[in-house]
């Protein structure tokens, strides 16, 4: 079985609830993570950082930050995916995160990871930094439309958020 292969399997598991035969299948997939995480090639980097949030693999965050500090565009997607996954549910990931999701938003050289960074941003607590660099990102003139519009909708409903 491969690496996507078991984090399908590990999906859907945690989809149908059944954590015991999840944490049995974590256990035999944990080393392999850790192992494709560090590969040369950023293809096997980026669906072992995806596989972190298939596999719910909570324990795995600082191999996230690593994921979100690569070199390759596609692996900080990865990781931004699974980051915007695992903190749907506990926010708190995104606030530990929000000044390195704050940099990649303001000025990763990649369009699709700035605007996975402001995804993922809507998943924590709307502080006052994150909504100005959000509205910052809305008002320039110089960033990509689709980033604008994202950056617009996640401030909105950070706002809401923020005056419940």
């Amino acid at each position: 079985m491969s690496l996507a292969d078991a984090a399908a399997k590990a999906d859907e598991l945690a989809q149908s609830g059944d954590e015991r035969s999840l944490a049995t299948l974590r256990v035999q997939w944990d080393e392999e993570i850790e192992h494709a995480a560090r590969d040369a090639d950023y293809r096997v980097r980026s669906q072992a950082y995806r596989a972190i949030a298939q596999f719910r693999f909570r324990q795995k965050l600082q191999l996230l930050r690593r994921g979100l500090e690569d070199e390759s565009p596609a692996a900080r997607g990865s990781a931004l995916i699974s980051l915007e996954g695992l903190s749907r549910t506990h926010p708190g990931d995104v606030n530990s995160f929000r000044p390195l999701l704050h940099e990649l938003a303001a000025r990763d050289p990649n369009t699709a990871v700035r605007r996975l960074a402001v995804i993922c941003l809507k998943n924590g607590t709307a502080h006052r930094d994150t909504l100005q660099l959000l509205e910052g990102i809305v008002e320039s003139d110089e960033a990509d439309a689709e980033l604008r519009k994202t950056a617009g909708v996640v401030h909105a409903a950070l706002k809401r958020k923020g005056a419940r």
